[in-house]
């Protein structure tokens, strides 16, 4: 029943943080009851990860495991740094420095790589980061519908 609730609170942190940072809600909703299943089901990708030295994923939807083809179990164990290329990875480090500097970005675009091998290209994506309410950081989220099969 906790990892449920953790669920839970970390669907309305990455809703409640994005609002904040973009001025705009994430979906057309307000927080309550139904959030984690929206989000879950949403036409686009939502994923996180937490404050670990080799940051772990802790939430993703539908979509987003879709496309990393991955179940929810697979993901939440997976240190977020494997969802680049090996070459792309020092990209991706500088892109998390970036939001880690700004707050958020709302222009990133590169390639990943799903857990069969296939590449793809994520475009226009939104990469921000969660503060709870007491201002205590607790990783990054992104969020992300346009992408480009490239194998």
């Amino acid at each position: 029943m906790s990892e449920w609730k953790e669920c839970i609170e970390q669907a309305e942190l990455i809703f409640a943080t994005y609002a904040k940072l973009f001025g705009e809600s994430l979906l057309d909703i307000e927080s309550g009851d139904d959030l984690l299943e929206e989000m879950y089901f949403a036409d686009f990708a939502i994923l996180s990860h937490g404050v670990q030295d080799d940051p772990i994923f802790n939430f993703a939807n539908q979509f987003a495991l879709d496309k990393f083809e991955l179940n929810w179990g697979q993901m939440i164990e997976l240190p977020s740094r494997y969802s680049a290329e090996a070459p792309n990875r020092e990209e991706r480090k500088e892109l998390l420095d970036r939001v880690t500097k700004y707050g958020f970005i709302d222009d990133y675009q590169g390639i990943r790589i799903s857990s069969t091998g296939k590449r793809f290209l994520i475009k226009e994506a939104k990469v921000w980061n969660l503060v709870d309410e007491k201002g205590v950081y607790r990783g990054q989220a992104a969020a992300f519908s346009k992408c480009e099969d490239l194998s």
